[in-house]
């Protein structure tokens, strides 16, 4: 299997992880609350499972994401740029033609 797909599906894998202990934190601590409303309604396993996928999902693109900008190079070579002066324009007055007031 190529490193990249094993990479991704490692960090889909923790995505669902860190997805799974904060649906459990929203049921453990009320949040809004949500067991209660889970436990009382004949829906509310699919509910738990509906939300901890969608953060499942949106952790999962989360984690991927940090993982590869963090495997980027520095491209700081110390070189910097030109520091010379930004040359102004010379200011010189324009004529401007004024009607005259009544």
């Amino acid at each position: 299997m190529p490193k990249l797909v094993k990479l991704y599906i490692t960090q889909v894998l923790i995505g669902f992880a860190i997805a799974a202990a904060f649906v459990g934190a929203l049921l453990y601590f009320n949040v809004a609350n949500l067991w209660h409303l889970v436990t009382h309604n004949d829906a509310g396993i699919i509910a738990v499972i509906v939300l901890w996928f969608a953060n499942g999902i949106v952790f999962s693109g989360v984690q991927f994401a940090i993982t590869i900008m963090r495997m980027a190079e520095s491209e700081d070579t110390g070189q910097g740029g030109k520091r010379d002066d930004i040359p102004l324009m010379a200011m010189e007055p324009i004529p401007v033609a004024a009607s005259r007031r009544r």
